[in-house]
């Protein structure tokens, strides 16, 4: 029996905005930012639209690809650190309803820019536990919701998206999911977190206000690079696979730099990293299945690759999972 990934979906927002319109804006440059990060645009949410709107185009995509209707599946499971509501509801009961798929088991995980990695790692149990047959994983943000402008440390890294992946459970052993490693690191939390300002609580009822993102760029870039090398070398003990047995390295689109540092510590060529951040920015949960979604565009992927798909974010989380395409 495997859990194998059937198809990927993604929603990219129309709106595009390049190094340079973001220069007229925020005090920076084109030659900064892409020298800094490897990034050069990001597409942002159109008013009105929510995570979930985004997660439920990505997850009809996937579901066409799949030839899947909505009804069949049996669990969603979605990592976003931008939910439509504040505690509850889950923003997977809220694609739920959007797409039809009625009756299933729906629950968010946070978990950051590791969130589709923990996502899939979660659903992948779930199926093989429960003996379901197929499953939803979304990774989903709006980042740039929660942005401080006024921060040019921060502001350039970020960009919205969705993705999702349709995992199935088959009989057929050796494909799919073959392992994983996920891991925490707590002590870093407030290298990377959303600050809540200080709110009005007259008579006793709060004013709403917007948290925006904060960090630490130094501690987290450290994190990263030793997380990306920590990160191969137990997924390869654990899978007893070499490094050379892997086609591809599909890492979070977090900075170019960042891929750049972990390879060189790996003696990996950067060429095994696949990359679309320059297009995208940092899309956190969404970034892995955006790049997996245009790896299978272009013919990247073939069946029976190993492939290996790393991420690393707030939390401060981490993880790894190797899977034969």
């Amino acid at each position: 029996m495997s859990i194998l990934i059937r198809s990927v979906g993604v929603s990219i927002p129309e709106q595009r905005i390049s190094n340079e319109e973001l220069a007229a804006r925020v005090d920076t440059t084109d030659e900064w930012i892409r020298s800094h990060t490897g990034i050069g645009a990001r597409h942002v949410a159109a008013e009105g639209d929510q995570t979930s709107d985004l997660a439920a185009r990505s997850a009809l995509d996937a579901l066409a690809r799949a030839k899947i209707a909505p009804r069949e599946i049996d669990l969603i499971v979605v990592a976003t650190a931008t939910p439509d509501y504040f505690g509850f509801p889950s923003t997977a009961c809220v694609i739920q309803e959007k797409i039809g798929a009625l009756g299933c088991a729906a629950l968010d995980v946070t978990a950051g820019c590791t969130g589709f990695i923990y996502a899939l790692d979660v659903a992948s149990s779930m199926l093989e536990a429960r003996k379901g047959r197929h499953a939803l994983v979304i990774g989903a943000d709006t980042l740039t919701r929660i942005t401080d402008w006024s921060d040019r440390s921060t502001c350039v890294l970020f960009g919205d998206a969705a993705g999702a992946a349709v995992i199935s459970r088959i009989e057929e052993g050796g494909r799919g999911v073959l392992g994983s490693v996920l891991g925490a690191e707590g002590g870093g939390a407030r290298a990377l977190y959303l600050e809540q300002p200080a709110r009005d609580s007259t008579f006793g009822r709060p004013e709403q206000v917007v948290p925006v993102i904060r960090m630490d760029g130094k501690e987290v870039y450290n994190f990263a690079v030793k997380s990306i090398a920590v990160l191969v070398e137990r997924l390869l003990h654990a899978s007893m696979y070499r490094l050379e047995d892997f086609s591809w390295i599909v890492p979070h689109q977090a900075n170019a730099r960042i891929v750049q540092a972990a390879a060189k510590r790996l003696g990996v060529p950067e060429s095994r990293f696949y990359m679309n951040i320059e297009e995208y920015a940092n899309t956190s949960s969404a970034s892995i299945p955006l790049a997996l979604r245009e790896m299978v565009d272009k013919g990247l992927l073939v069946q029976g690759q190993l492939v290996m798909l790393v991420g690393f974010g707030s939390g401060l989380t981490y993880g790894a999972i190797a899977i034969r395409w």
